[in-house]
């Protein structure tokens, strides 16, 4: 019942019908002083007090401030100031205050500091958000810990994830140009926390971006944003989908023989749910269906793909090997002291000196990478080396080396048989890998190492054309005596 009707009631059964107020009260059941209020005023107003003073808050307030003030540096997310270790303090202080005085206006301290958040509202082309988030996968029957990297389109709200073993800039830039391929064009701008990969310092309210990240910016002619640090709400739509798609695209843990293979079914997931999903909320529409709308207003894709390996000039040591990245890695021992230039991508490291290029997988930091094919013609040299690294070198060169190794070994001991097999190394020097290893099984199977020729064949000499209007003329062979009745004077003018 309201109040304007109720008054009316009150006033009624009192003054027509001629009620006490006492009865009137106990048949309502509201107070006499209630129906007075009723009988004095048709709509009876509340009366504001003045609020109660509270003499002790308002002592301990300005001590509570000076606490706050000063372990606020020393203080973590994790290890953050309460109220009971505020009102300990207080307490050892010698101030009498308790405990609910303290939480109370703590309690109003952080409802005036209180973010409030604003509904956004995204347009078509315009934003993508950005994040790398930790998983687990296995490789190659290897349960180990990898990056995933999401870019979202904020309006439409179709995704490209990818795989890498490592968050660093080289995986940050790589992830962004095969995002950028994939949609086939280029947000207008970019959301990101603010990751090592793309900025390097924090001056409030601006960033120091990496060179190597500007230059992507520059190349796709996207702006980058930065949010706020350690607010990850700012960009709460692209952590909200990461979690998502752990859970339902990453549940059980994926497998596979290469991170590629695993990356690439994610994807394919990921594409098909968003070909499937409809927001019902929304406009009961696909993320497929949205972005077809969204990709004219996007930036057009360059046709040149940015270079997102990283650069490194270095120079091969004496013992032909180049360190880049802190981890090591060898090359053709004719390299030795010369510069080389390094390219470092996502899993492989390409090594050109000159005209030449080797290619190695990236090693972690502290990490090597030897192959001993780059020193077979040292070792061809140096037979007793050979004695050395016969294990990783023969692994290497794989069968039927190893069983030639084995049989050199039980014939004429590790001494000679080291000898012997630096003239086979010698061999695959000059004549090539494949050829010495078809001689080599050859030998083998005929169970006679005498069978084992390495020396190269002669090559007939090449055949000299003859000079023009000569091809006609008959040469007649000459015996070795005509020469004799030359020398002996048998000739005259």
């Amino acid at each position: 019942m309201l109040k304007m009707d109720r008054a009316h009631v009150v006033r009624h059964k009192i003054e027509v019908v001629g009620k006490s107020i006492r009865a009137v009260a106990l048949e309502l059941h509201h107070s006499r002083n209630t129906i007075q209020k009723y009988l004095q005023a048709p709509s009876p107003v509340r009366q504001a007090y003045s609020p109660r003073t509270r003499l002790v808050q308002d002592e301990v307030r300005p001590r509570i401030d000076a606490l706050i003030a000063a372990w606020k540096t020393n203080t973590t997310d994790k290890q953050r100031i309460t109220a009971a270790r505020l009102h300990a303090a207080l307490v050892e202080d010698g101030c009498q205050v308790g405990l609910t005085t303290v939480t109370d206006y703590v309690r109003e301290l952080k409802l005036k500091g209180r973010e409030v958040f604003i509904p956004l509202v995204w347009i078509a082309g315009d934003a993508a958000e950005v994040d790398f988030f930790e998983v687990t996968v296995d490789l190659a029957s290897e349960r180990i810990k990898v990056w995933l990297f999401l870019m979202r389109m904020m309006f439409s709200g179709k995704d490209f994830v990818w795989l890498y073993r490592r968050a660093d800039q080289i995986s940050f830039l790589d992830a962004h140009v095969r995002a950028f391929e994939y949609f086939g064009a280029v947000p207008t701008r970019a959301i990101y926390d603010n990751l090592k990969a793309a900025v390097t310092k924090i001056v409030l309210p601006q960033r120091e971006l990496s060179a190597r990240f500007v230059a992507l910016t520059q190349h796709y002619l996207y702006e980058p944003c930065c949010a706020r640090p350690y607010q990850g709400h700012d960009k709460g739509g692209v952590e909200s989908r990461g979690k998502g798609i752990r859970l339902a695209h990453m549940v059980p843990i994926p497998q596979g023989d290469t991170l590629e293979e695993i990356a690439r079914t994610l994807l394919n997931k990921v594409e098909l749910q968003g070909q499937q999903r409809r927001d019902q909320s929304r406009d009961n529409q696909t993320p497929a269906e949205r972005f077809v709308h969204e990709l004219p207003r996007m930036i057009n894709l360059v046709p040149q793909r940015f270079e997102a390996r990283q650069t490194q000039l270095c120079t091969a040591s004496r013992s032909a090997k180049v360190k880049v990245n802190r981890a090591w890695y060898s090359v053709p021992s004719s390299w030795a002291s010369r510069d080389v230039t390094a390219r470092i991508g996502v899993e492989q490291v390409e090594l050109r000196c000159g005209q030449e290029v080797v290619e190695a997988p990236v090693q972690p930091s502290g990490g090597s990478y030897i192959g001993y094919r780059h020193y077979l013609p040292e070792l061809a040299r140096k037979p007793q080396a050979i004695r050395q690294v016969a294990g990783p070198l023969l692994e290497e060169l794989g069968a039927p080396f190893g069983q030639l190794w084995r049989l050199l070994v039980d014939a004429y001991g590790p001494r000679d048989a080291a000898r012997r097999f630096a003239r086979v190394l010698k061999a695959i020097v000059e004549q090539g890998e494949d050829k010495v290893a078809r001689r080599v099984a050859h030998a083998l199977q005929s169970d006679s190492l005498e069978e084992l020729h390495l020396t190269a064949p002669q090559s007939e000499p090449p055949e000299v054309p003859l000079p023009e209007g000569l091809d006609e003329v008959d040469i007649e062979t000459v015996a070795a005596s005509s020469f004799d009745t030359l020398l002996g004077g048998g000739w005259h003018e």
